[in-house]
């Protein structure tokens, strides 16, 4: 994904305006200091098929299944990801393999921290009898019934809260020392990452959608 032969009128990606605000904030701020930046990347697509039908059953299966997943060897990142972060070292991941590879798809050479801190939100297959979803609607019913307090043998949303507040003391510690810090990890956490961070006063830059290599980027002056 480029700006080349992009429309003379065309608004500006998330990757070029953080650029753009970057250059702005470091111009700005030279005399006292550089902004902070967090940078929360979603990993790329993982080695496993998303399209099928399946019971609860096949979807309790599946989500051990996913997190056990590496990074889609035809799944490559943006270009304008890999400028924006190009010279950005070391990079926070999860233990996940997705996590991990995708870190390394998008900077080969780069220093990982892995910490399970920062592993995905869980689900927990509901026990539906006699239906048959596809496991993005599976997926999609369990998220709402864990933030209704569906939590058997897993992390609760409270607990799952408090750890995003240490992700995001972790990610501020980072960016104080060196300007900017980035995480790989996983798209709802990451979206739980960042609401702690609104609450701190960062700003943002993009949004959090489900798609994988999604970026978003928050900045404190």
């Amino acid at each position: 994904m480029t700006l080349q032969g992009a429309p003379i009128n065309a608004k500006p990606s998330v990757f070029a305006r953080a650029r753009m605000r970057l250059s702005r904030r470091t111009r700005r701020h030279a005399y006292i200091g550089t902004a902070l930046r967090i940078i929360l990347v979603r990993h790329g697509r993982p080695a496993i098929s998303t399209a099928y039908r399946t019971s609860h059953h096949g979807f309790s299966d599946y989500i051990d299944a996913y997190e056990a997943a590496g990074l889609d060897p035809q799944s490559a990142p943006p270009d304008e990801l890999q400028e924006l972060v190009k010279e950005l070292t070391p990079v926070f991941t999860s233990n996940r393999p997705r996590s991990q590879e995708s870190a390394k798809a998008i900077w080969p050479d780069a220093e990982l921290i892995a910490d399970p801190l920062f592993e995905e939100a869980p689900l927990a297959s509901p026990k539906i009898p006699l239906i048959k979803l596809g496991v993005a609607a599976w997926a999609v019913m369990s998220r709402i019934l864990w933030h209704a307090g569906y939590h058997p043998e897993i992390e609760n949303y409270r607990r799952a809260k408090q750890r995003a507040k240490a992700a995001a003391d972790i990610l501020m510690f980072k960016a104080q020392e060196d300007g900017t810090a980035v995480l790989v990890a996983h798209g709802y956490f990451n979206l739980m990452i960042g609401r702690e961070l609104s609450r701190r006063g960062f700003k943002k830059i993009g949004a959090h959608r489900v798609r994988f290599w999604n970026a978003v980027i928050y900045e404190l002056a």
